[in-house]
Protein backbone atom coordinates (compact mmCIF):
# COMPACT_ATOMS: atom_id res chain seq x y z
CA UNK A 1 0.00 0.00 0.00
CA UNK A 2 1.40 3.64 -0.97
CA UNK A 3 2.38 5.44 1.55
CA UNK A 4 2.40 9.75 1.47
CA UNK A 5 5.62 10.83 3.60
CA UNK A 6 6.05 14.80 4.40
CA UNK A 7 9.22 16.62 3.64
CA UNK A 8 9.87 19.51 5.88
CA UNK A 9 12.35 22.20 5.39
CA UNK A 10 15.27 21.41 7.01
CA UNK A 11 17.50 22.89 9.71
CA UNK A 12 19.94 24.96 7.47
CA UNK A 13 22.54 25.40 9.66
CA UNK A 14 24.09 28.50 11.39
CA UNK A 15 20.82 29.63 13.13
CA UNK A 16 18.90 30.21 9.78
CA UNK A 17 15.12 30.19 11.03
CA UNK A 18 13.52 30.43 7.19
CA UNK A 19 14.40 30.56 3.63
CA UNK A 20 13.11 32.30 0.50
CA UNK A 21 11.40 29.40 -2.29
CA UNK A 22 13.55 30.90 -5.33
CA UNK A 23 12.32 27.94 -7.88
CA UNK A 24 10.93 24.85 -7.81
CA UNK A 25 12.71 21.93 -9.46
CA UNK A 26 9.70 19.22 -9.78
CA UNK A 27 5.85 19.31 -10.70
CA UNK A 28 2.86 17.66 -8.73
CA UNK A 29 3.22 13.97 -10.19
CA UNK A 30 6.64 14.08 -10.98
CA UNK A 31 8.53 11.61 -9.94
CA UNK A 32 12.08 11.61 -7.95
CA UNK A 33 14.52 9.82 -6.47
CA UNK A 34 15.97 9.59 -3.14
CA UNK A 35 18.73 13.02 -2.76
CA UNK A 36 17.90 14.25 -5.95
CA UNK A 37 17.21 18.58 -5.45
CA UNK A 38 13.91 19.26 -5.15
CA UNK A 39 13.67 23.13 -5.18
CA UNK A 40 16.10 26.11 -4.69
CA UNK A 41 15.60 28.30 -1.51
CA UNK A 42 17.85 31.32 -0.48
CA UNK A 43 18.49 31.58 2.73
CA UNK A 44 19.73 35.08 4.28
CA UNK A 45 23.81 34.06 4.01
CA UNK A 46 23.09 31.34 0.67
CA UNK A 47 21.44 30.09 -2.28
CA UNK A 48 21.18 26.23 -2.08
CA UNK A 49 19.17 23.28 -3.37
CA UNK A 50 17.47 21.22 -1.18
CA UNK A 51 17.59 17.68 -2.07
CA UNK A 52 14.49 15.18 -1.09
CA UNK A 53 15.42 12.11 1.06
CA UNK A 54 12.29 10.06 -0.32
CA UNK A 55 11.97 8.50 -3.31
CA UNK A 56 8.19 7.98 -5.40
CA UNK A 57 6.03 10.50 -6.59
CA UNK A 58 5.29 14.30 -5.59
CA UNK A 59 1.79 14.88 -4.51
CA UNK A 60 1.40 17.90 -3.26
CA UNK A 61 4.06 21.94 -3.05
CA UNK A 62 3.78 23.89 -0.57
CA UNK A 63 4.71 27.63 -0.63
CA UNK A 64 4.58 29.68 -3.96
CA UNK A 65 8.23 30.95 -5.35
CA UNK A 66 8.94 34.04 -3.66
CA UNK A 67 7.29 33.49 -0.72
CA UNK A 68 9.06 32.49 3.11
CA UNK A 69 8.83 29.01 4.82
CA UNK A 70 9.95 29.03 8.23
CA UNK A 71 12.29 25.99 9.07
CA UNK A 72 10.12 22.74 10.04
CA UNK A 73 7.72 24.43 7.28
CA UNK A 74 6.44 21.35 4.73
CA UNK A 75 7.42 21.54 1.80
CA UNK A 76 6.00 19.06 -0.41
CA UNK A 77 4.05 15.54 -0.36
CA UNK A 78 5.86 12.50 -1.78
CA UNK A 79 3.62 8.93 -1.85
CA UNK A 80 5.97 5.89 -1.81
CA UNK A 81 5.93 2.79 -3.02
CA UNK A 82 5.56 0.87 -0.11
CA UNK A 83 5.76 0.84 3.95
CA UNK A 84 9.38 0.72 5.55
CA UNK A 85 11.24 2.06 8.56
CA UNK A 86 12.21 5.72 8.18
CA UNK A 87 15.92 4.76 7.53
CA UNK A 88 15.21 2.77 4.24
CA UNK A 89 13.15 5.62 3.00
CA UNK A 90 15.27 8.43 4.21
CA UNK A 91 18.89 9.30 3.24
CA UNK A 92 19.66 11.54 6.04
CA UNK A 93 21.16 13.32 3.49
CA UNK A 94 18.92 16.33 3.36
CA UNK A 95 21.87 19.16 3.50
CA UNK A 96 25.28 17.37 3.17
CA UNK A 97 27.64 19.12 5.64
CA UNK A 98 25.11 21.42 7.42
CA UNK A 99 24.53 19.13 10.26
CA UNK A 100 20.91 18.43 9.27
CA UNK A 101 19.69 14.78 9.84
CA UNK A 102 16.35 12.59 8.10
CA UNK A 103 13.83 15.19 8.26
CA UNK A 104 10.68 13.63 10.41
CA UNK A 105 8.02 12.37 8.32
CA UNK A 106 4.27 11.73 9.09
CA UNK A 107 2.84 8.56 7.32
CA UNK A 108 -0.79 8.53 5.89
CA UNK A 109 -2.47 5.86 3.42
CA UNK A 110 -3.10 7.89 -0.10
CA UNK A 111 -7.51 7.59 0.02
CA UNK A 112 -9.23 9.47 -2.68
CA UNK A 113 -10.18 12.70 -1.26
CA UNK A 114 -13.57 13.67 -0.51
CA UNK A 115 -15.68 15.58 -3.21
CA UNK A 116 -15.23 19.23 -3.34
CA UNK A 117 -12.03 18.81 -0.96
CA UNK A 118 -8.49 19.45 -1.97
CA UNK A 119 -5.33 20.28 -0.63
CA UNK A 120 -4.44 23.76 -0.36
CA UNK A 121 -0.47 25.31 -1.65
CA UNK A 122 -0.59 28.05 0.89
CA UNK A 123 -1.18 25.47 4.12
CA UNK A 124 0.34 22.75 3.96
CA UNK A 125 -0.48 20.58 7.09
CA UNK A 126 -3.78 21.89 7.08
CA UNK A 127 -4.70 20.84 3.69
CA UNK A 128 -3.00 17.73 3.44
CA UNK A 129 -5.33 16.78 6.69
CA UNK A 130 -7.76 18.22 5.35
CA UNK A 131 -7.65 15.54 2.26
CA UNK A 132 -8.67 12.71 5.08
CA UNK A 133 -12.26 11.62 5.46
CA UNK A 134 -13.01 13.37 8.80
CA UNK A 135 -15.23 11.47 11.52
CA UNK A 136 -17.96 14.94 11.41
CA UNK A 137 -17.99 17.49 9.41
CA UNK A 138 -15.56 20.57 10.14
CA UNK A 139 -17.06 23.21 12.82
CA UNK A 140 -15.92 27.07 12.42
CA UNK A 141 -14.59 28.43 15.09
CA UNK A 142 -17.19 30.86 15.29
CA UNK A 143 -20.14 29.08 15.72
CA UNK A 144 -20.91 25.74 18.14
CA UNK A 145 -20.75 22.39 16.73
CA UNK A 146 -24.84 21.03 15.03
CA UNK A 147 -25.41 18.15 17.78
CA UNK A 148 -28.80 16.27 18.77
CA UNK A 149 -26.73 16.01 21.89
CA UNK A 150 -27.91 18.69 24.39
CA UNK A 151 -24.53 18.80 25.73
CA UNK A 152 -22.92 19.68 22.71
CA UNK A 153 -25.05 22.45 22.13
CA UNK A 154 -24.58 24.06 25.07
CA UNK A 155 -20.74 23.79 24.68
CA UNK A 156 -19.60 27.29 24.60
CA UNK A 157 -18.38 29.08 21.52
CA UNK A 158 -14.92 30.51 22.75
CA UNK A 159 -13.93 27.79 25.67
CA UNK A 160 -10.70 28.08 28.22
CA UNK A 161 -8.81 25.55 26.99
CA UNK A 162 -6.77 23.78 30.32
CA UNK A 163 -3.03 23.48 30.69
CA UNK A 164 -1.71 21.10 28.05
CA UNK A 165 -1.00 20.65 24.56
CA UNK A 166 -2.96 22.76 21.69
CA UNK A 167 -4.16 20.65 18.52
CA UNK A 168 -2.13 23.11 16.15
CA UNK A 169 0.34 21.46 13.65
CA UNK A 170 1.40 24.04 11.17
CA UNK A 171 4.35 26.48 12.40
CA UNK A 172 2.33 29.09 10.06
CA UNK A 173 -0.50 28.92 12.14
CA UNK A 174 1.47 29.72 15.84
CA UNK A 175 3.15 32.44 14.05
CA UNK A 176 0.00 34.08 12.76
CA UNK A 177 -1.28 33.85 16.10
CA UNK A 178 1.65 35.00 17.87
CA UNK A 179 2.28 38.03 15.51
CA UNK A 180 -0.90 39.30 16.51
CA UNK A 181 -1.27 38.48 19.96
CA UNK A 182 -3.81 35.77 19.89
CA UNK A 183 -4.48 33.01 22.54
CA UNK A 184 -4.79 29.75 20.88
CA UNK A 185 -6.19 27.76 23.92
CA UNK A 186 -9.34 30.10 23.24
CA UNK A 187 -10.11 29.13 19.68
CA UNK A 188 -12.24 26.17 18.96
CA UNK A 189 -11.02 24.43 15.67
CA UNK A 190 -13.26 23.50 12.44
CA UNK A 191 -10.20 20.82 11.46
CA UNK A 192 -11.00 17.47 12.46
CA UNK A 193 -10.48 16.61 15.96
CA UNK A 194 -11.00 19.86 16.82
CA UNK A 195 -7.56 21.17 15.23
CA UNK A 196 -6.96 24.93 14.73
CA UNK A 197 -6.30 25.87 10.92
CA UNK A 198 -5.39 29.49 9.39
CA UNK A 199 -8.79 29.92 8.67
CA UNK A 200 -9.69 29.97 12.76
CA UNK A 201 -7.18 32.18 13.36
CA UNK A 202 -8.23 35.01 10.64
CA UNK A 203 -11.68 34.72 11.71
CA UNK A 204 -10.94 35.21 15.23
CA UNK A 205 -8.50 38.05 13.62
CA UNK A 206 -11.19 39.65 11.92
CA UNK A 207 -13.82 38.79 14.64
CA UNK A 208 -11.67 40.78 16.91
CA UNK A 209 -10.91 43.92 14.52
CA UNK A 210 -14.71 44.53 13.93
CA UNK A 211 -15.00 45.03 17.71
CA UNK A 212 -12.20 47.58 18.07
CA UNK A 213 -13.79 49.25 14.91
CA UNK A 214 -17.15 49.44 16.73
CA UNK A 215 -15.72 50.79 19.71
CA UNK A 216 -13.80 53.80 17.85
CA UNK A 217 -16.92 55.19 16.73
CA UNK A 218 -18.11 55.48 20.46
CA UNK A 219 -14.62 57.37 21.06
CA UNK A 220 -14.60 61.10 20.42
CA UNK A 221 -12.20 61.76 18.20
CA UNK A 222 -8.88 63.69 18.82
CA UNK A 223 -8.25 67.23 18.55
CA UNK A 224 -6.98 68.00 14.95
CA UNK A 225 -3.32 68.76 16.79
CA UNK A 226 -3.15 65.92 18.76
CA UNK A 227 -4.45 63.53 15.88
CA UNK A 228 -1.48 64.98 14.00
CA UNK A 229 1.01 64.32 16.83
CA UNK A 230 -0.16 60.51 17.28
CA UNK A 231 -0.25 60.00 13.33
CA UNK A 232 2.23 61.51 11.52
CA UNK A 233 2.10 61.72 7.74
CA UNK A 234 4.22 58.88 6.01
CA UNK A 235 6.89 59.80 4.04
CA UNK A 236 6.86 59.38 0.15
CA UNK A 237 9.27 57.07 -1.52
CA UNK A 238 10.19 53.63 -1.98
CA UNK A 239 9.89 50.86 0.65
CA UNK A 240 12.47 48.02 0.13
CA UNK A 241 11.95 44.98 3.00
CA UNK A 242 15.82 44.41 4.56
CA UNK A 243 15.59 40.49 4.04
CA UNK A 244 17.33 37.81 2.47
CA UNK A 245 21.31 38.88 2.07
CA UNK A 246 20.78 42.92 2.51
CA UNK A 247 18.83 41.97 5.35
CA UNK A 248 21.54 39.73 7.03
CA UNK A 249 24.50 42.01 6.36
CA UNK A 250 22.13 44.95 7.85
CA UNK A 251 21.54 42.77 11.24
CA UNK A 252 25.48 41.96 11.08
CA UNK A 253 27.08 45.07 10.79
CA UNK A 254 24.23 46.67 13.02
CA UNK A 255 25.21 44.23 16.12
CA UNK A 256 29.24 44.96 15.46
CA UNK A 257 28.56 48.67 15.72
CA UNK A 258 26.66 48.11 19.12
CA UNK A 259 29.23 45.45 20.78
CA UNK A 260 32.62 46.48 19.30
CA UNK A 261 34.39 49.41 20.62
CA UNK A 262 36.38 49.98 17.34
CA UNK A 263 39.79 51.71 16.51
CA UNK A 264 41.45 52.23 13.05
CA UNK A 265 44.94 53.31 12.24
CA UNK A 266 46.05 54.11 8.86
CA UNK A 267 49.96 53.81 6.90
CA UNK A 268 50.94 54.86 3.58
CA UNK A 269 53.40 52.36 1.75
CA UNK A 270 55.37 52.05 -1.36
CA UNK A 271 54.04 48.96 -2.96
CA UNK A 272 56.09 49.10 -6.01
CA UNK A 273 58.72 46.48 -5.36
CA UNK A 274 55.44 43.71 -4.26
CA UNK A 275 54.39 44.70 -7.65
CA UNK A 276 57.61 43.86 -9.05
CA UNK A 277 57.94 40.82 -7.21
CA UNK A 278 54.22 39.31 -8.44
CA UNK A 279 55.37 40.34 -12.37
CA UNK A 280 58.38 38.23 -11.75
CA UNK A 281 56.30 35.35 -9.99
CA UNK A 282 54.14 35.56 -13.13
CA UNK A 283 56.86 35.46 -15.37
CA UNK A 284 58.42 32.44 -14.42
CA UNK A 285 55.31 30.65 -15.48
CA UNK A 286 53.12 28.62 -13.71
CA UNK A 287 49.79 29.86 -12.24
CA UNK A 288 49.28 33.21 -12.11
CA UNK A 289 49.51 34.69 -8.71
CA UNK A 290 47.07 37.58 -8.07
CA UNK A 291 47.61 40.44 -6.01
CA UNK A 292 45.61 39.38 -2.94
CA UNK A 293 46.51 36.13 -2.49
CA UNK A 294 50.19 38.31 -1.72
CA UNK A 295 48.21 40.20 0.70
CA UNK A 296 47.05 37.63 1.98
CA UNK A 297 50.37 36.23 2.76
CA UNK A 298 51.27 38.84 3.65
CA UNK A 299 48.38 39.10 6.04
CA UNK A 300 48.87 35.67 7.78
CA UNK A 301 52.29 36.34 8.52
CA UNK A 302 51.56 39.46 10.39
CA UNK A 303 49.14 37.12 12.39
CA UNK A 304 51.68 34.90 13.60
CA UNK A 305 53.22 37.60 14.79
CA UNK A 306 50.86 39.31 16.16
CA UNK A 307 48.20 36.71 17.57
CA UNK A 308 45.79 39.33 19.62
CA UNK A 309 44.23 40.12 16.30
CA UNK A 310 43.31 36.54 15.48
CA UNK A 311 40.99 36.45 18.04
CA UNK A 312 37.05 37.05 19.28
CA UNK A 313 35.60 38.36 22.73
CA UNK A 314 33.21 35.70 24.44
CA UNK A 315 31.16 38.53 26.26
CA UNK A 316 28.96 35.95 28.06
CA UNK A 317 32.24 34.51 30.03
CA UNK A 318 34.28 37.89 30.23
CA UNK A 319 37.33 36.64 27.80
CA UNK A 320 39.36 36.68 25.13
CA UNK A 321 39.33 33.97 22.64
CA UNK A 322 43.07 33.50 20.87
CA UNK A 323 42.19 31.33 17.82
CA UNK A 324 44.82 28.90 16.71
CA UNK A 325 43.99 29.02 12.89
CA UNK A 326 43.96 31.50 10.32
CA UNK A 327 40.15 31.50 8.55
CA UNK A 328 40.58 34.67 6.24
CA UNK A 329 37.55 36.23 4.86
CA UNK A 330 37.97 38.66 1.93
CA UNK A 331 34.63 41.18 1.19
CA UNK A 332 33.34 40.48 -2.03
CA UNK A 333 30.56 42.39 -3.88
CA UNK A 334 27.86 40.82 -5.53
CA UNK A 335 24.60 41.51 -7.50
CA UNK A 336 23.09 39.96 -4.23
CA UNK A 337 25.19 42.17 -2.29
CA UNK A 338 27.93 42.26 -0.08
CA UNK A 339 29.03 39.07 1.39
CA UNK A 340 32.21 37.49 2.75
CA UNK A 341 33.91 34.08 1.51
CA UNK A 342 35.82 32.08 3.80
CA UNK A 343 39.59 30.62 2.92
CA UNK A 344 39.80 28.13 5.20
CA UNK A 345 43.29 27.54 7.17
CA UNK A 346 44.79 30.05 4.95
CA UNK A 347 47.93 30.11 7.29
CA UNK A 348 48.91 27.02 5.94
CA UNK A 349 48.50 27.69 2.08
CA UNK A 350 51.09 29.16 -0.25
CA UNK A 351 50.66 31.83 -2.74
CA UNK A 352 49.13 29.59 -5.45
CA UNK A 353 46.96 27.61 -3.46
CA UNK A 354 45.49 30.97 -2.17
CA UNK A 355 44.96 32.59 -5.61
CA UNK A 356 43.22 29.42 -6.62
CA UNK A 357 40.62 29.15 -3.44
CA UNK A 358 40.10 33.01 -3.63
CA UNK A 359 39.15 32.24 -7.51
CA UNK A 360 36.87 29.20 -6.73
CA UNK A 361 35.07 31.09 -3.58
CA UNK A 362 34.91 34.40 -6.23
CA UNK A 363 32.96 32.44 -9.36
CA UNK A 364 30.80 30.99 -6.69
CA UNK A 365 29.74 34.25 -5.16
CA UNK A 366 28.88 35.73 -8.27
CA UNK A 367 27.02 32.47 -9.13
CA UNK A 368 25.72 32.57 -6.10
CA UNK A 369 26.11 28.99 -4.95
CA UNK A 370 27.97 29.95 -1.85
CA UNK A 371 27.37 27.28 0.67
CA UNK A 372 26.79 28.43 4.47
CA UNK A 373 29.66 26.74 5.19
CA UNK A 374 31.76 28.68 3.15
CA UNK A 375 30.06 32.11 4.14
CA UNK A 376 30.88 31.42 8.10
CA UNK A 377 34.13 30.51 10.40
CA UNK A 378 36.37 33.47 9.55
CA UNK A 379 38.69 34.72 12.09
CA UNK A 380 39.80 37.81 10.50
CA UNK A 381 39.48 39.77 7.21
CA UNK A 382 40.76 41.24 4.35
CA UNK A 383 38.70 43.61 2.76
CA UNK A 384 40.28 45.02 -0.93
CA UNK A 385 38.32 48.44 -1.38
CA UNK A 386 40.48 49.61 -3.64
CA UNK A 387 38.80 47.50 -6.48
CA UNK A 388 36.23 50.35 -6.58
CA UNK A 389 38.48 53.24 -7.02
CA UNK A 390 39.02 54.49 -3.43
CA UNK A 391 41.66 55.34 -1.69
CA UNK A 392 40.81 54.77 2.39
CA UNK A 393 38.08 53.32 4.25
CA UNK A 394 36.98 52.96 8.17
CA UNK A 395 34.98 49.73 7.81
CA UNK A 396 32.55 48.14 9.84
CA UNK A 397 34.77 44.95 11.47
CA UNK A 398 33.00 41.42 10.81
CA UNK A 399 31.46 40.59 13.68
CA UNK A 400 32.28 37.95 15.71
CA UNK A 401 36.48 38.92 14.52
CA UNK A 402 38.06 41.53 16.02
CA UNK A 403 39.93 42.83 13.18
CA UNK A 404 40.03 44.03 9.45
CA UNK A 405 42.53 45.07 7.07
CA UNK A 406 41.76 47.39 4.45
CA UNK A 407 43.49 47.90 0.77
CA UNK A 408 42.99 50.83 -0.97
CA UNK A 409 43.84 51.08 -4.71
CA UNK A 410 47.71 51.21 -5.99
CA UNK A 411 48.01 54.30 -7.65
CA UNK A 412 51.21 56.26 -8.76
CA UNK A 413 52.53 59.51 -6.86
CA UNK A 414 55.19 61.07 -5.71
CA UNK A 415 57.30 59.17 -3.19
CA UNK A 416 61.20 60.12 -1.56
CA UNK A 417 63.13 56.58 -2.36
CA UNK A 418 66.73 56.46 -1.55
CA UNK A 419 66.53 59.84 -0.77
CA UNK A 420 65.11 61.24 -3.86
CA UNK A 421 61.61 62.21 -5.46
CA UNK A 422 60.53 59.51 -7.35
CA UNK A 423 56.99 58.33 -8.94
CA UNK A 424 56.06 55.24 -6.84
CA UNK A 425 53.20 52.81 -7.06
CA UNK A 426 51.58 53.64 -3.23
CA UNK A 427 49.04 52.21 -1.41
CA UNK A 428 47.32 53.56 1.81
CA UNK A 429 46.36 50.18 4.22
CA UNK A 430 44.29 50.88 7.63
CA UNK A 431 43.47 48.21 9.99
CA UNK A 432 40.25 48.51 12.03
CA UNK A 433 40.53 46.49 15.10
CA UNK A 434 39.00 46.07 17.97
CA UNK A 435 39.87 48.34 21.43
CA UNK A 436 38.94 45.34 23.67
CA UNK A 437 41.53 42.60 22.20
CA UNK A 438 44.68 44.79 22.34
CA UNK A 439 45.60 48.35 22.44
CA UNK A 440 47.22 50.62 19.89
CA UNK A 441 50.64 49.76 19.93
CA UNK A 442 49.91 45.86 19.37
CA UNK A 443 47.30 47.11 16.02
CA UNK A 444 50.39 49.78 15.13
CA UNK A 445 52.72 47.12 15.16
CA UNK A 446 50.90 44.41 13.06
CA UNK A 447 49.82 47.48 10.64
CA UNK A 448 53.72 48.04 10.49
CA UNK A 449 54.74 44.63 9.64
CA UNK A 450 52.09 45.03 6.92
CA UNK A 451 53.66 47.67 5.37
CA UNK A 452 57.25 46.83 5.73
CA UNK A 453 56.32 43.16 3.66
CA UNK A 454 53.97 45.50 0.96
CA UNK A 455 57.59 47.51 0.82
CA UNK A 456 60.02 44.88 1.18
CA UNK A 457 58.77 41.62 -0.07
CA UNK A 458 61.88 39.97 0.89
CA UNK A 459 61.02 40.71 4.87
CA UNK A 460 58.56 37.19 3.76
CA UNK A 461 61.16 34.74 3.55
CA UNK A 462 62.27 35.06 6.75
CA UNK A 463 58.86 32.99 7.93
CA UNK A 464 58.89 31.29 5.21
Amino acid sequence: MAQVLEFRLPDLGEGLTEAEIVRWLVQVGDVVAVDQPVVEVETAKAMVEVPCPYGGVVTARYGEEGSELPVGAPLLTVAVGAPAEPAAESSGNVLVGYGTSAAPARRRRVRPPRPGVRPTGGEPSEGHRTAEPAAEPPVSAAQPPVSDSPLRTRRPTVPERPDGPVPVISPLVRRLARQNGLDLRRLTGSGPDGLILRADVEGALRTTAAREEAAKTTVTAPAPETALLERPEPRAGTRIPLKGVRGAVADKLSRSRREIPDATCWVDADATELMRARAAMNAAGGPKISLLALLARICTAALARFPELNATVDTEAREIVRLDQVHLGFAAQTERGLVVPVVRDAHARDAESLTAEFARLTEAARAGTLTPADLTGGTFTLNNYGVFGVDGSTPIINHPEAAMLGVGRIVPKPWVHDGELAVRQVVQLSLTFDHRVCDGGTAGGFLRYVADCVEQPAVLLRTL
